[in-house]
């Protein structure tokens, strides 16, 4: 583009890359680019700027990108270049393109189009800049917008155009494989292109395709061989030659894919043992690029059927490589020699010498690359010398992961060739003292498995002797200071298995050790907790001996501080020591039984040793176990649990429906009233008394507050309205809030009546088709239930009418108070209609026109001191209505409500007429029960203006005025 060489561009632009160049720091860099950074900001975005100084523009903004500052006030600039019909400048905006944008990047759908243009131009150089591009910026979803078009130059003209079609169709299929599926046939028609350079791109697909799945293309062996073969002849063009090597990239390339095809089948690799052979013989080694194809080809006849002559020249090419003075070759050398041992493992022992030498190499990378190698070349003839080379090496690096890997694998080999017992034990010795903690914790579980196991055979005295040399071994390390705590563990559990088996040593040796580890590591728990239970091993194999145990004065304050400790696992194996040594033989052998760790603990998960416990119980009167699902009330404690959980788990909104109530006849009330519903949670007691017709008496609340079933309201959260919760606390002053409020003594008639009521209300719902769980639940957050201290009349004394709805019953409770002061009875019963939805808030079906009087004045009249002179001075409409809206307050569920009804009275025959002449009928003869939109709109106009009802019955004002 002329800037290498400063043609065609301003002397600015080449201070610029000349100041960068002689910067000598990195802030003074940062300090030139940020000044460029603002001078761009400036000049680019000015009118009428000529297209050459554009470009120069955008290259000076690839400088800013390369050296790690943002330019993307830049990018739609260079996204506008790529339009332009000047092949350099298109050229030139497709680079910064590429350079700039990813294939995400939001920019990119304005590209797509001018790629498409390009991709059909004639100017074969705009086409590859475009191809150039769609590789770089074209993701999964903007695929199908370019791949017919880069489908169909597949068959260009120019062999250019053809190569970096393959290379787009190989970066979709690496973006979006099923994208090309479709295309494999095209992969393969281009492995036959006359030119070579379509030819080695289509390598890279179809090796990827092969990698996949390479038996799909075995029929391509013979094809990739003849090519092979043309190359390794020097067929192909001089301009392909690499150092005097034929297109050694071409040869790598098919070298890899045959080895994926000959792996594992005879027959085709049968097919590439001379091609192979050939390029071991012409393949000079004296450049690396030579190297590398000998080195490809080490791979190759280590993964296809095995060839001894193949295997021959592999192994003096190893030879070559490890005689080599560069570090290069050697490393390739042993990763080669590491590839043929496992086909042929006596390649390795002739080289055996050499790899030793490599690890006296001073580079580090060489010398782990050594390791690997040693450590599959391993032997029983050899372990002793690779492991020992192994831990020295340990010893001197600092790399602790490294460190970690190796003593892994010392002890991976020591477990499997050890040549004896003392060496073996050693070598342990040597790598948890030198590796420290940075030993696997499983290294350490394998060693004490492997001590309790012994050699696997069944020879006994083999297996004593390496657990004897094992207590020989520690005892003599473990008043070494500094031991890491993986060792101490495995110290400790050694001596309490074997420290006393062999007799060699006594116990209280063995003990008064242990009890020097544990006072020498007192910040360490793990360690006190594994010598307290070798303590109580040792003590326990004496006891069962038959031997006195004397424990020493050590132990004994050892075991002391222990049961204070703060950590409770150290409290249980002090107290657990302490137990076991006051057990007698019997007991202690079977509890803990001599060289038992290794074997399996039969777990009884039927409890059968408590069979007799059991039968001897129950002979003495005990109750038999009952299962869960078995017992009285769990069904209904499941119900609400499953229930709960589904709530819980469902955060999604719900668009089901409620039910609607089933409409039925009035059923006749029994004379004793079943429970509502199998949902209620009775209240225990020793019996229910019997109802009584006629009471001379007013019982107390105490009497009769928890005789009923009832739902458990106290402390429930309130689903709608404000948070609140009620409580028992608050029965009391709500109670006498709610008296004091009416301004008179109520009758004891009138709460009869309200009761009584409410009950034969609920009574006759209680009769209809089962009523969903959610609707129970619904109904009881929003009227509270049934009254809590409610008794049900017998029906032989009398029969109450059902009336209208629900809110009309609750509406009843104020209208029996404002008609027993004002004396005021009426004598006609309501008809009976079905219960209304409780959630339906559409239009009411009994219409009548509201009175324009002041609402506030009607609950000043209802709830004022003189509530009886209001309520008959406002007539029967403006009562009503009123009412309506306090019916609202009394569906909540506090105990006010339990309070009012509390006291149910002698009935009479006159008593029974009071509550049906409340229920006023209009001419049609439909009751006027209580509007529920009207009732819940002033509700909510009343919270609005800050009032929150205390009670049932709210003095309003009160709470207004404060």
């Amino acid at each position: 583009m002329g800037s290498q060489g400063g043609f065609g561009n301003s002397k600015e632009f080449l201070d610029l890359v000349k100041s960068i160049g002689e910067a000598r720091s990195k802030a003074e860099e940062d300090r030139i680019v940020l000044h460029e950074i603002e001078t761009l900001k400036r000049r680019i975005v000015e009118p009428d700027i000529p297209k050459r100084k554009m470009k120069e523009f955008i290259i000076r903004l690839v400088y800013v990108e390369m050296l790690g500052h943002d330019a993307s006030f830049g990018y739609i600039h260079a996204v506008k270049m790529t339009h332009d019909d000047s092949l350099l400048l298109k050229r030139t905006g497709y680079l910064a393109v590429t350079l700039f944008l990813n294939e995400d990047h939001d920019l990119i759908i304005l590209i797509v189009n001018t790629i498409q243009k390009d991709l059909k131009s004639d100017n074969y150089l705009v086409v590859c800049a475009a191809l150039n591009a769609v590789c770089k910026l074209i993701n999964e979803e903007t695929i199908p917008a370019v791949l017919p078009q880069v489908v169909e130059l597949l068959g260009h003209s120019k062999e250019a155009v053809r190569k970096k079609a393959i290379m787009a169709l190989h970066r979709f299929y690496q973006r979006s494989p099923s994208s090309v599926t479709h295309l494999v046939s095209n992969f393969r028609k281009k492995l036959c292109d006359n030119d070579p350079g379509v030819m080695g791109a289509t390598l890279c697909p179809l090796f990827d395709l092969i990698a996949v799945d390479a038996n799909s293309y075995k029929d391509l062996v013979i094809s990739f061989v003849s090519i092979l073969k043309q190359v390794a002849e020097r067929r192909l063009p001089k301009t392909y030659d690499y150092h005097q090597m034929p297109a050694p990239f071409i040869q790598i390339r098919l070298l890899k894919i045959l080895a994926l095809l000959g792996s594992g089948d005879r027959q085709a690799s049968e097919n590439m043992y001379t091609v192979v052979g050939d390029i071991f013989r012409k393949c000079d080694s004296t450049s690396n690029i030579g190297n590398a194809v000998l080195y490809e080809c080490i791979c190759c006849v280590s993964s296809i059927y095995p060839n001894p002559k193949l295997l021959e020249a592999a192994a003096d090419v190893i030879s070559r490589f490890l005689k080599s003075d560069s570090h290069n070759l050697k490393y390739m050398g042993i990763d080669a020699l590491s590839r043929l041992i496992k086909i042929s493992p006596e390649i390795a022992e002739q080289h055996q010498l050499a790899v030793i030498d490599c690890l006296e190499d001073p580079d580090d990378t060489l010398k782990r690359k050594t390791f690997e190698l040693l450590y599959r070349m391993t032997k029983s003839s050899n372990v002793e010398v690779i492991v020992d080379r192994m831990i020295d090496y340990m010893i001197s690096i600092n790399d602790n992961h490294y460190k970690t890997e190796i003593a892994s694998r010392c002890v991976e080999l020591a477990e499997q060739f050890a040549p004896s017992n003392h060496w073996f034990i050693q070598t342990m010795n040597k790598v948890f003292e030198h590796a420290g903690d940075l030993v696997n914790i499983k290294v350490a579980d394998n060693l004490m498995r492997l001590i309790a196991e012994g050699f696997g055979e069944d020879d006994d005295t083999a297996d004593c002797q390496l657990r004897s040399s094992a207590v020989e071994s520690y005892l003599r390390i473990i008043g070494e200071p500094k031991l890491p705590s993986a060792f101490l563990q495995v110290i400790c559990w050694v001596l309490g298995e074997y420290g006393t088996a062999g007799g060699k040593y006594s116990a209280s040796y063995i003990t008064g050790k242990l009890c020097d580890v544990a006072e020498a590591h007192s910040s360490n728990d793990t360690v006190k907790a594994y010598a307290v239970t070798a303590l109580m091993k040792v003590y326990a194999f004496e006891i069962a001996a038959g031997r006195k145990v004397d424990m020493l004065p050590e132990c004994q304050s050892l075991i002391e501080e222990l049961s204070a400790s703060h950590s409770t696992d150290l409290q249980q194996r002090a107290y657990e020591l302490q137990a076991v040594v006051t057990l007698d033989a019997h007991a202690v052998e079977i509890i803990m039984p001599s060289d038992a760790s290794c074997e399996d603990i039969e777990v009884d998960k039927n409890l059968s040793f408590l069979d007799s416990y059991v039968e001897r119980s129950l002979e003495q009167g005990a109750q038999p176990y009952i299962p869960e699902n078995e017992r009285s009330g769990m069904i209904n404690i499941s119900n609400f649990r499953s229930q709960d959980q589904h709530d819980t788990s469902t955060h999604a909104l719900r668009f089901e429906a409620y039910e609607l109530p089933k409409t039925s006849a009035p059923p006749r009330i029994s004379p004793v009233s079943l429970a509502p519903s199998t949902e209620l949670v009775p209240v225990p007691e020793p019996s229910y008394p019997v109802e009584m017709h006629h009471v001379a008496s007013v019982p107390s609340v105490s009497d009769t507050g928890s005789t009923e079933l009832r739902l458990r309201l106290d402390g429930v959260q309130k689903k709608w309205g404000r948070p609140t919760y009620s409580s028992p606390a608050s029965s009391s002053s709500d109670s006498t809030s709610h008296k004091a409020v009416n301004g008179v003594t109520q009758s004891d008639v009138s709460s009869t009546s309200t009761s009584r009521t409410r009950d034969s209300s609920y009574d006759s719902r209680s009769a209809q088709a089962e009523i969903s769980s959610e609707k129970k639940k619904l109904a009881a957050s929003l009227f509270g239930g049934p009254s809590k201290t409610e008794k049900r009349p017998s029906s032989t004394s009398h029969k109450v009418a059902r009336s209208t709805s629900p809110a009309v019953e609750k509406s009843q409770g104020p209208k029996a108070v404002a008609s027993s002061t004002t004396g005021v009875v009426s004598e006609k019963a309501a008809p009976l209609q079905p219960p209304p939805d409780l959630l339906d808030l559409g239009e009411p079906t009994v219409t009548s026109s509201a009175p324009s009087v002041d609402p506030f004045k009607q609950l000043e009249g209802l709830l004022g001191p003189t509530q009886a002179t209001s309520a008959a001075n406002h007539g029967a409409v403006d009562n009503t209505k009123a009412a309506d809206i306090m019916s609202v307050y009394s569906e909540f569920p506090t105990s006010g409500q339990s309070s009012v009804n509390a006291n149910p009275l002698p009935t009479n025959a006159g008593d029974a007429n009071l509550i049906p002449g409340l229920s006023t009928t209009n001419k049609t003869g439909h009751a006027k029960g209580p509007n529920p939109r009207d009732a819940l709109e002033k509700d909510a106009l009343v919270r609005q203006m800050g009032v929150t009802p205390m009670s049932q019955n709210p003095n309003l004002f009160k709470d207004l005025l404060g």
